[in-house]
């Protein structure tokens, strides 16, 4: 591994083969305001005037450009040469994420497109490959004022507001090269049958599979725990493996956020006794479901008691500068005393979700809310959904998948039919790819079809938010969630939806603000470590107290930019003694 490259790690130990090429650090990069490259060829042989560090932003520091100016449009150069490890094997050119729309040509031929913002995508430019120096040229769209593309938390006015930031364009996660065989593994979907103690294998394979076979080798810390093949007959089959042990005294090892037990798993495709291909990978036993109004983990109940996190970082914005800052970031968020994290309006790089696999971290997944319903929106939304569900599938970390927020993108759905209808699309499409986790609907009112059902409540008076909560019944048909002075008064659910027992949760509260004369929180400002303490201890005891509620998750783990209402300022400083925090949400058990 190159330590001289920013994130020099593999950026998918979810699905890692070792021979790969790490293309992070000084591209040449160009603005192109006026949009005229493609009609003059810039893929050809121009030679742009700029550099940028890959992968960072050209808004953030860390790019070695920060400018936060508006440019819609911006390219992308730089050489590399093949390994010699490569001779022989199909190379596949890899981009973690690209924000908005790229096109991609190799040594001046188009190479391939993709359109998202939070997916990865991988190009095979094995057929454009010369001896020698290679050039791989990349063009970036992103609308700095489309609000129909799912943007997040990317303001899209010149000067931030409200909780919107700054925006992020170009590339903002890992390149790289691999080299894989004709016939390889393109993934593989790792289903965990806790009851059964079985894990099943849904193996899609590129290329022909005639004489092919396929292992699967499962160890724990080292120890061989069960192993099983089959014979490839098509490019996508399925197969189980018993992974019960003797070596377990339950036969299992479960995971969970005490004891984030992962099992490693080794593929290996071979054919007449070649290796074609091999995969390392992970899984946890886990199993996430529902009962009496209660959230299940491996049919345990568990109070859920989350802190949202908006992955931004000061240099880098949604990209961290390194990969010990996913650590950091994870440490923090259980020294204070919290066993899971909702990441808002961002579909979190894969390295953060492999650390809290590690770590032990429950995971809601989210991804970037767009604000503007039309065909355009409903087309992009269902994609990147899509994509986000099959990139993270096999993460046990993740439980829950919360398809949108406060009704950001479907504002009037609740009474239209057609915004209601995409969050039921949305709700059933995810749930095709994807039935062993919970799906919300809308995260914090105007449910329709949903798993949970969550509100949100930025009451900073204990007493009063305890006397609004009292009543379950009113909190479910009365206009009763509140997010300050803004928006207002909501129904729990959109017209023609009622409530079915599903587990309610409070998925935003807290907010609170420590005073530095700049920025913004939920309600008046504290000034000392008391006064912050006894805000937090006096709602979340409100909300505790209720055991309808299936659990809380409080807003924020950072400061992020003018807003101020993080346990931790943006260069991630405690503003109070994670122990004391602590002291608190352990009272909650």
């Amino acid at each position: 591994m190159n330590t001289n490259i920013p994130r020099p790690e593999h950026p998918r130990p979810d699905f890692e083969r070792q021979n790969w090429l790490n293309l992070n650090g000084p591209w040449q990069f160009e603005f192109d305001d006026m949009n005229v490259g493609e009609r003059e060829s810039w893929h050809q042989d121009r030679a742009f005037t700029g550099v940028i560090q890959v992968p960072y932003c050209f808004q953030s520091k860390l790019s070695g450009i920060k400018d936060t100016a508006f440019h819609d449009v911006v390219w992308y150069q730089r050489q590399f040469a093949v390994p010699d490890s490569f001779q022989g094997k199909r190379v596949m050119l890899h981009f973690g994420a690209v924000d908005y729309s790229a096109k991609v040509w190799l040594n001046g031929q188009l190479a391939g497109e993709h359109t998202g913002g939070y997916t990865p995508f991988r190009i095979d430019i094995t057929d454009s490959l010369r001896e020698g120096e290679n050039t791989v040229t990349v063009r970036v769209e992103d609308s700095s004022t489309n609000t129909s593309q799912p943007r997040g938390k990317q303001s899209w006015k010149p000067d931030n507001f409200g909780c919107w930031y700054t925006q992020v364009t170009g590339i903002w996660q890992t390149v790289w090269l691999e080299a894989v065989s004709a016939t390889h593994l393109d993934k593989v979907k790792m289903t965990p049958d806790f009851d059964n103690g079985r894990l099943r294998l849904d193996v899609f394979v590129h290329g022909p599979v005639d004489g092919c076979e396929l292992k699967a080798r499962v160890s724990f810390e080292g120890h061989p725990i069960a192993e099983g093949s089959v014979r490839l007959l098509r490019s996508i089959q399925t197969f189980e493996i018993d992974v019960k042990s003797d070596h377990f005294e339950w036969k299992l090892a479960a995971w969970s956020p005490e004891h984030p037990n992962l099992y490693d798993i080794q593929f290996e495709v071979t054919r007449a006794g070649e290796l074609l291909d091999s995969v390392s990978s992970y899984f946890g036993m886990r199993k996430i479901s529902t009962r009496g109004g209660k959230v299940l983990l491996n049919n345990q109940p568990i109070y859920q008691k989350l802190i949202l996190d908006q992955g931004y970082f000061d240099g880098g914005l949604l990209t961290a500068a390194t990969d010990e800052d996913y650590i950091h970031d994870i440490r923090l968020i259980k020294e204070f005393g919290f066993n899971g994290v909702r990441k808002h309006q961002k579909a979190e790089d894969p390295r953060f979700l492999y650390w809290a696999d590690k770590m032990g971290l429950l995971v809601w997944g989210e991804m970037g809310s767009p604000y503007e319903f039309d065909d355009r929106m409903i087309a992009a939304n269902t994609e990147e959904w899509r994509r986000v569900v099959e990139r993270d599938y096999n993460h046990p970390c993740i439980i829950v998948w919360t398809l949108m927020n406060e009704s950001w993108g479907i504002p009037r759905i609740q009474t239209d039919r057609k915004q209601q209808h995409h969050t039921m699309s949305l709700y059933y499409m995810v749930k095709s790819y994807d039935d062993t986790r919970l799906v919300i609907s809308n995260d914090g009112w105007e449910h329709t079809v949903s798993d949970l059902i969550t509100f949100h409540d930025y009451m900073q008076d204990g007493e009063r938010l305890a006397a609004r909560l009292a009543s379950k019944e009113a909190v479910l048909t009365e206009p009763v969630c509140s997010v300050g002075n803004t928006l207002g008064a909501k129904y729990m659910f959109a017209e023609g939806f009622t409530y079915s027992g599903q587990p309610i949760l409070l998925s935003e509260c807290c907010g609170v603000a420590y005073d530095t004369g700049v920025g913004w929180g939920y309600g008046s400002s504290v000034r000392t470590e008391e006064q912050f303490l006894e805000r937090y201890r006096s709602i979340l005891q409100a909300i505790h107290d209720h055991s309808y509620i299936a659990g809380f998750c409080t807003t924020q783990l950072t400061d992020v930019q003018q807003e101020i209402n993080g346990l931790v300022t943006i260069d991630r400083k405690p503003k109070v003694d994670p122990a004391r925090f602590a002291a608190i949400l352990h009272q909650l058990n």
